[in-house]
């Protein structure tokens, strides 16, 4: 975990990243403010997956910095955890053999007491490390409404159980910072109220707040949730600001509908109606 000022939050500054001919990110630069939701959106190809592959240390970057209370911050993939970050995946990411509980408790290996060897034994402090894991993994199971199911394979759970099992996995690890890509993708209208409303409760919860950074493809749920909305188009940031902003942004419509500007004409107080991002 860094230390530093706690008030700081993720910073990304100037952040470019070239593959071969290709710039996929160009001079970015936003932030995450401690206890605040940020939602990244931009069509196809933006580079939303790149920057989240950034912070998340999969992919480093050509130019720019990442700095995290005020200090430099370097992500590393297999210390993700340790450093304070969770992810959630497109595709979920769970083992289908294992049991919900199970695919939950997985979220908890850094924080276990006992080590390897006394695992492997089974020694007393192993089994009592296990015991803890799995109550409070059930708990996060019945805090996404999904307790029900936690013995149950993951491979027979429905798709909406199966997205809940992995965000429960990620908030038992208590991060400071969640990463969610498309949180709502594959759910149904039905799904969406209550997610919106875990979401935009994680900022304030009094025992383990944390920020979230997330890509959406649904627009309704992303103005619905987000402190701040960032939008990319073609790798660079194109606008940032509150939802109501962004909404009436020019500059957005021109990302998502591919219309000149200088050819829309934006009243005091219409906004950009953005249902869904484009295919």
């Amino acid at each position: 975990m860094l230390k530093g000022s706690p008030d700081s939050g993720l910073s990304v500054s100037g952040v470019t990243v070239q593959f071969g001919g290709l710039r996929a990110l160009e001079d970015v630069t936003l932030s995450v403010p401690p206890r605040s939701v940020v939602g990244l959106v931009g069509p196809n190809g933006a580079g939303k997956t790149t920057l989240f592959n950034v912070v998340s240390g999969f992919v480093r970057p050509s130019a720019g910095q990442l700095t995290w209370d005020g200090h430099p911050f370097h992500p590393k993939p297999r210390r993700l955890v340790r450093q304070g970050i969770a992810r959630t995946l497109q595709d979920v990411g769970l083992f289908p053999h294992l049991t919900a509980v199970e695919n939950v408790m997985l979220g908890r290996t850094t924080q276990r007491r006992a080590g390897y060897v006394s695992s492997l034994l089974g020694l007393p402090g192993s089994a009592r490390d296990e015991r803890e894991s799995r109550r409070i993994s059930t708990e996060g199971l019945d805090r996404l409404g999904v307790a029900q199911h936690a013995e149950r394979q993951a491979s027979a759970l429905p798709y909406p159980v199966q997205k809940r099992v992995a965000l429960a996995r990620a908030l038992v690890t208590r991060p400071r910072l969640l990463l969610l890509d498309e949180p709502a993708g594959g759910l149904g209208a039905e799904d969406f109220e209550p997610l919106a409303e875990l979401v935009k409760s994680l900022p304030g919860d009094p025992d383990s707040p944390c920020s979230v950074l997330l890509v959406e493809h649904h627009m309704d749920f992303v103005m619905g949730v987000c402190d701040q909305v960032v939008v990319l188009d073609f790798g660079r940031l194109v606008a940032a600001g509150t939802p109501s902003e962004i909404q009436s942004d020019p500059a957005v419509a021109a990302a998502y509908l591919g219309i000149d500007p200088t050819d829309i004409e934006v009243d005091a107080g219409t906004a950009v109606t953005l249902t869904e991002e484009p295919a």
